[in-house]
């Protein structure tokens, strides 16, 4: 399998985890019906689509990614679910955005901007750039969880890791955390910047889709770790984070978990 199409099959997984709370997330927006917007860093078109649906038939969703292999499933994904008239692409850079000022109602960016490994201020200017003003602009990113129910110990150490603390990485200016937007968009000048955090949960027994989605996650979230730990934790984490142990947590009768995704969101001053 390539790597596009294991990040095709991962993010089929997540979107079956996770749409529900970014549903929560855009209607809690209040995007204007048949207005257009950008989805920054769109990756497959899951959200622009879920974006095209908030604003109606007559509003229309621009994704832009710098993958031009993602965004040629994209585009296939967006064809199947007939909605091309709706939703389009653009192959770009969040840092240097290929349109003109004021050039959408609104702007939103999930997973990307303000979560990558760089200074998120000048990506957000970017985005405040092509929003008409009175315009919206909204960042929404995973910001906690609890994947590892009866064990907080060891998931505080795995969640201490270099893998662990990603994106935020060590180094890493503590204005620059995710957590800390409500500052860039104030410097940015965006009025009337808010936060919100939803919350999302599975428990036992898992459906399917739940299942594969935290395999997944499992999987990813702590990438590295062995070297990170102590010899008693690392053998804790062989046994609950393994499929093939025994003990494997998500085959447990009693398993739960939850996790959080934040927005911020400001308004583009008027002029």
């Amino acid at each position: 399998m390539s790597d596009t199409d294991y990040f095709v099959e991962i993010a089929f997984i997540f979107s079956h985890f996770r749409q529900d709370i970014i549903r929560s997330a855009i209607e809690a927006l209040n995007f204007p019906t048949g207005s257009r917007g950008l989805d920054a860093g769109c990756s497959l078109g899951l959200q622009a689509m879920q974006l095209a649906e908030a604003v109606g038939p007559a509003g229309h969703v621009t994704g832009l990614d710098l993958s031009p292999e993602i965004l040629v499933q994209a585009e296939d994904v967006v064809k199947r679910a007939g909605m091309t008239e709706r939703v389009s692409f653009r192959e770009g850079d969040v840092s240097k955005l290929p349109f003109d000022d004021d050039s959408f109602d609104w702007a939103w960016s999930m997973d990307c901007v303000g979560y990558l490994p760089q200074d998120p201020l000048p990506l957000l200017s970017e985005l405040t750039r092509v929003v008409k003003p009175g315009g919206r602009v909204a960042l929404l990113a995973w910001s906690s969880e609890t994947l590892l129910p009866g064990h907080p110990l060891l998931e505080a150490r795995l969640n201490a890791t270099s893998g662990g603390i990603a994106p935020f990485v060590k180094g890493t200016k503590p204005e620059s955390h995710f957590l800390r937007a409500l500052g860039w968009f104030r410097e940015a000048r965006l009025e009337e910047p808010t936060a919100q955090t939803f919350v999302s949960d599975a428990q036992a027994p898992l459906s399917d889709n739940q299942y594969r989605a935290l395999e997944a996650l499992f999987q990813m979230r702590w990438p590295g770790v062995k070297e990170e730990l102590t010899q008693e934790d690392w053998g804790e984490y062989q046994r609950l984070c393994l499929p093939e142990s025994p003990d494997y947590l998500l085959n447990q009768p009693d398993y739960y978990a939850l996790f959080t995704y934040s927005m911020f969101s400001g308004l583009k001053k008027r002029i």
